[in-house]
């Protein structure tokens, strides 16, 4: 407030001064006289004061011309000047238009003119990363890939955008179907940007379709390291790769190296089924049965399976059925109540041909859960017991219709497959297959009628070629039950 009321007295100062002045001069008598060669000039006051304001616009006008004529010559010699201040914010205006039309018709999917306008931006801005980033998602978008190619190669000259360039590349690459090229591609921008997580994805998904899985499993330990990925999911992913390992190693011959990346698997994942499996049966070769057995116990108490049955039988071929029956109870007291181990126990006492002890240790299985496996168990238990005929093809007869039981099935497109795989072969997804029901009306249909898990045989291709095994594998159960007699 204070400021203001100042400032309004100076103003008022200042005009009263002024008009004192113009006062002055006009009341005064003085003159002024000018003499310009011969001419002589009488003024006034307040004339000379014109004159000399004249004088002082001229001069201004006189410097000003000046002025322009250098500004003139140092735009001709590329000075930075006014001028070209000003035809560079005219092409930079016409530049940004261009580059606003090939962002709008890039997001209305209309690919040819967004590179039309792109290429006119390109040629206007003095922004070569950002322009040719365009011009490339452009023409990525529209299919042109070898445009794509030549901006994303324009784009590596810069530190800015040398990861986003490979990254470009490869999925050129990929769109031409140079698969290995764009692993190569994936793994340089993995080695540029090692925690960015869409790189680690693609290149891990890239690694198992190549089946490399020594790759595999390091792009998976940065995937842990940048915390991308819990340890738990880590170790079993981890496990997978590994068991995956085993097996490349098992076809190319190196048995010992194949053994010792299977029993490492089954480190990483103990409840994990085919390690625990691959893992038992390389003990097994190395004379370990004791830790075989371990092995197969801890992923037992996990989950039951018929894999991890035969793995165990395995550690003993050639004992007897009554020696069998004791020898598993040590595998089966891990899971008493389960289905799989009430079933198994029937399966071996039938081996044992004690068959009141089989209906004991089946309990009402087949009544709760009517599986083709426990209805056929129940058929064989019938016969050895001497049962009508009638009533054992009932049991059959139910079996054939029945429910097939858990199987290996995709958590993510819910395809049954017939033995476990570490990639989906519907969907191609890693690690997703579970051991339990299918959901109804699916699955492949094998028979898994077959009395003893112990004994792993082919499935069959289809449902009705499923009906005739089960049927022929009871038939066949039967006579052996009858001989026995």
């Amino acid at each position: 407030m204070l400021w203001t009321l100042i400032k309004i007295l100076l103003f008022v100062a200042v005009v009263i001064g002024l008009a004192f002045g113009f006062g002055q001069l006009m009341d005064s008598t003085q003159t002024v006289e000018l003499r310009i060669f011969d001419l002589e000039f009488v003024l006034s006051p307040l004339m000379a004061l014109g004159v000399l304001a004249a004088l002082l616009v001229a001069l201004w006008i006189v410097l000003k011309v000046i002025g322009l004529i250098f500004a003139v010559l140092r735009f001709m010699n590329g000075d930075e000047t006014a001028i070209r201040r000003y035809f560079t914010r005219n092409r930079e205006k016409r530049g940004l238009d261009a580059l606003l039309g090939a962002l709008i018709a890039q997001a209305e999917g209309d690919g040819k003119a967004a590179i039309v306008r792109a290429e006119k931006a390109h040629k206007l801005l003095n922004r070569p990363v950002l322009t040719n980033l365009l011009v490339a998602q452009a023409a990525e978008q529209k299919g042109n890939q070898a445009l794509a190619e030549e901006r994303y190669k324009a784009l590596l000259t810069d530190n800015r955008s040398r990861f986003l360039a490979v990254q470009g590349l490869m999925r050129t690459k990929m769109g031409q179907g140079d698969k290995d090229k764009a692993r190569a591609l994936a793994q340089k921008a993995l080695d540029m940007e090692p925690a960015h997580e869409p790189t680690q994805d693609l290149l891990l998904s890239m690694q198992t379709e190549a089946e490399d899985w020594t790759g595999a499993r390091k792009t998976l330990m940065l995937k842990k390291s940048a915390g991308h990925l819990p340890r738990d999911v880590w170790r079993r992913r981890d496990a997978i790769l590994a068991l995956q390992a085993a097996d490349a190693l098992a076809a190319s011959g190196d048995m010992h190296r194949a053994r010792e990346t299977a029993i490492e698997a089954n480190r990483l994942s103990p409840d994990l089924i085919p390690a625990a499996v691959a893992a038992a049966h390389a003990l097994i070769a190395q004379g370990n049965s004791s830790y075989a057995t371990k092995a197969l116990k801890k992923a037992w108490k996990a989950q039951p399976h018929p894999d991890l049955a035969a793995a165990y039988a395995a550690i003993e071929p050639e004992e007897t059925p009554r020696q069998r029956v004791i020898r598993f109870e040590g595998l089966l007291r891990k899971g008493p109540e389960v289905a799989e181990t009430k079933m198994l126990r029937a399966e071996l006492l039938l081996a044992a041909e004690d068959f009141p002890a089989a209906r004991r240790a089946l309990g009402d299985l087949y009544e709760k859960s009517p599986t083709a496996r426990a209805l056929t168990i129940m058929a064989a238990i019938e016969r050895g017991e001497g049962a009508d005929d009638t009533v054992v093809r009932g049991w059959l007869a139910r079996a054939v219709s029945a429910a097939r039981g858990p199987q290996w099935v995709c958590s993510k497109c819910q395809h049954v497959h017939t033995s476990w795989q570490a990639i989906c072969d519907n969907c191609g997804a890693f690690d997703t297959l579970e051991w339990r029901d299918p959901p109804e009306g699916t699955g492949p249909g094998e028979a898994q009628a077959a009395l003893l898990p112990l004994i792993v045989g082919k499935p069959p291709v289809d449902e009705a070629e499923a009906s005739d095994i089960v049927d022929a594998q009871a038939e066949e159960t039967l006579e052996t039950a009858k001989k026995s007699d």
